[in-house]
């Protein structure tokens, strides 16, 4: 009996492993490592109106669509928010797997769906015992996140757009005072020190950095801009904001000593989808070269997985303050649709 058990186990892996082979987020896992994805995942199906989680659940599995359609919703005070409707092929629920925080909204089947579920203590013992499997798994979710973060403020754009008519141009400010080699070597590690990275990855960073120097108010870069670096705040304090219509710039994130930003840029090529400046003081920024960061991330090598953790959280981190914002702006205002944001985690 055990025999049979295990070979229709195997069946059933096999069909899962295939199953996941169209998924985009997931093209850099070979026929290996996808099999070792599929042996901690099973599949589900859920009628139309089944609920996939409800908001605040601690439940940590990511899921991935194979069929059918799950909207994503948030109640308020007089009907639900729709953040999203995804369709097969997507991924979602993957923030909670990564920052514990539990579930930001209500994932419900908007018609009968068939959905892979991922077990969080399992993915968490593969990647545990196989750093091959744990890359290409923090790959996935560092991009995913990215590119749901992007649409958000995409989305946030037309949102506003819709409601004011068009959006105003940006000032072109003053050129930034930059300056290098002030800080030595010691100053740059500290601040990678700090991030448990290893001693490889630390050197890497410190010394291929470069110091630049922002006054207060100061633009490091601009929403539309292209982007090649990412940055590390090394002192002071790196507003994130975008420009609304009518209402002016909208402050996204506050970053501090040992945060970074700018990264989504070096995923996809695309231009800058909101604006970092000097926040009311003097700012010192390390930027790291898009190059740097490719051949640390490298997935073709050996890469930083400690980094990608902290990416991870980064993006699950930025992803839930723009839900809530999104949230916030559509009570403030008049009755109608609101757009839909691939966000919830």
């Amino acid at each position: 009996m055990s025999v049979l058990v295990s070979a229709v186990d195997n069946i059933e892996a096999m069909s899962i492993s295939d199953s996941l082979r169209p998924f985009q987020a997931l093209t850099h896992f070979s026929d290996e490592l996808r099999d070792r994805l599929a042996a901690c995942a099973w599949k589900q199906g859920f009628d139309e109106g089944a609920y996939v989680f409800r908001q605040g659940d601690p439940s940590r599995e990511p899921f991935a669509l194979l069929s059918g359609s799950i909207e994503l919703f948030v109640d308020g005070p007089q009907a639900p928010f729709v953040m999203s409707v995804l369709g097969p092929g997507q991924i979602f629920g993957e923030a909670n797997y990564i920052d514990h925080l539990g579930r930001s909204g209500d994932a419900v089947a908007r018609e009968a769906c068939e959905l892979l579920l991922f077990d969080p203590d399992r993915l968490a013992a593969m990647a545990e015992k196989d750093g091959a499997f744990e890359l290409a798994l923090l790959w996935a979710f560092w991009h995913s996140l990215a590119h749901k973060l992007r649409r958000a403020n995409a989305h946030l754009d037309a949102f506003f757009s819709d409601r004011v008519g068009g959006r105003p141009p940006l000032d072109v400010p003053a050129k930034p005072r930059t300056a290098g080699g002030r800080l030595d070597l010691a100053a740059r590690r500290s601040v990678f020190l700090e991030q448990r990275l290893s001693p490889m990855e630390i050197h890497f960073l410190a010394s291929l950095s470069s110091e630049e120097r922002f006054a207060a108010g100061e633009v490091i870069f601009r929403e539309g801009d292209h982007g090649n670096k990412m940055y590390v705040v090394l002192e002071g304090k790196v507003m994130i904001s975008k420009t609304v219509p009518g209402a002016g710039e909208e402050a996204l994130a506050f970053l501090e000593r040992g945060e970074y930003f700018g990264e989504m840029a070096l995923i996809d090529n695309a231009t800058r989808s909101a604006s970092a400046k000097a926040h009311e003081e003097d700012v010192v920024i390390l930027s790291i070269a898009q190059e740097v960061i490719e051949g640390l991330l490298n997935i073709d090598s050996v890469a930083s997985t400690r980094l990608l953790t902290i990416l991870c959280g980064l993006g699950a981190s930025r992803l839930r303050a723009i839900d809530q914002k999104i949230i916030g702006w559509h009570m403030l205002s008049q009755p109608g649709g609101l757009p839909t944001f691939d966000s919830i985690s």
